[in-house]
């Protein structure tokens, strides 16, 4: 599968994750700022409802459980841009996952 097969499949997994505070996809709310892929990694820029969003850290874990699905996706990335909790959200959501 090509780079922009991957990129535009993450694109369409992404648009089915919603924000349970309104119910629109982050997608068409514009809080997917950049999708980067290569070689199967992909990196994801998102930008919370608001510096104080309490559904970021859920919002984090969505899309990457979500780009973690797509077919030719090896491994995926999730940066918050623009939260108060940037550092701690993004810190969280891309820790090694241990297998307990």
């Amino acid at each position: 599968m090509s780079e922009g097969e991957v990129e535009k499949k993450v694109r369409e997994a992404l648009e089915k994750v919603v924000d349970p505070e309104t119910g629109l996809s982050l997608v068409e709310m514009g809080c997917i700022k950049n999708i980067s892929e290569k070689d199967g990694e992909v990196v994801v820029e998102f930008t919370p409802t608001s510096p104080f969003c309490p559904m970021a850290f859920l919002l984090a874990t969505s899309i990457k459980q979500a780009v973690e699905n797509v077919e030719g996706v090896k491994s995926a990335k999730v940066f918050s841009r623009g939260h108060m909790m940037d550092d701690q959200i993004n810190d969280f959501v891309n820790r090694p996952r241990s297998n307990i």
